[in-house]
């Protein structure tokens, strides 16, 4: 059943202006008979395809632990650690996602570089930072492709801070969270949580001004 619904979502793909699976691309790449939604020569390609498509699923733990202390009064959850996360044990740790920027500019500080300073830098101004995520199957860095989620345990932070604002960094770090973890939101002052525009470079639709005035109105009110 997983195979074929697999199949199904690249076939689609495959009859969009642009082809791309295994990393090759090429415009109007099929031009088979359409039938069912899909053309036959796509849905033959993808028959064959789809063990490499699987193939490219991996099994990830997080493995590093939350920025938080007792001061800490917001609170920013992610999906899962990308992979450029992954390698430096770090969140956005990628040069091109705007998170550290977008911060920066709402506390008007200089953006932080090193671990140390990022770490300093959340303290600092009450925020604590994870992710929804503890493990998935994912294919790289692609959200879109995330399954079989084990959620954190949100109370290992909201048992010890007084976090009021809760907010989630994309749609889909924010459907998760509404899917896995909203029974961790217990007692008499729940924390609001805000359904945040991501900070990727993906969400072309939000350039870098737009974002620091939304995050800015967001943790500062």
């Amino acid at each position: 059943m997983e195979n074929k619904k697999i199949q199904r979502q690249y076939a689609q793909a495959a009859e969009s202006s642009t082809f791309c699976l295994n990393g090759f691309c090429n415009r109007n790449f099929l031009n088979g008979e359409k039938g069912g939604g899909v053309s036959q020569s796509a849905e033959c390609l993808l028959l064959l395809d789809t063990d490499n498509i699987l193939a490219n699923y991996e099994h990830v733990v997080h493995t590093f632990g939350p920025v938080f202390d007792g001061n800490s009064r917001i609170l920013i959850l992610g999906s899962m650690p990308s992979v450029k996360s992954r390698e430096q044990q770090f969140y956005y740790a990628h040069p091109q996602n705007r998170f550290w920027k977008v911060l920066a500019a709402v506390f008007k500080e200089a953006v932080p570089v090193s671990v140390d300073e990022k770490r300093e830098f959340l303290l600092k101004n009450h925020v604590a930072l994870w992710d929804v995520i503890a493990s998935c199957d994912i294919i790289g860095s692609s959200d879109s492709s995330i399954k079989n989620v084990k959620e954190n345990n949100m109370h290992v932070i909201l048992d010890k801070t007084d976090i009021h604002t809760i907010l989630v960094n994309g749609g889909k770090a924010y459907e998760l969270f509404r899917k896995h973890c909203t029974q961790y939101l217990v007692g008499g002052n729940k924390p609001n949580v805000v359904k945040m525009p991501s900070t990727s470079p993906a969400n072309a639709a939000w350039p870098l001004e737009k974002l620091i005035d939304i995050w800015r109105e967001n943790i500062l009110t």
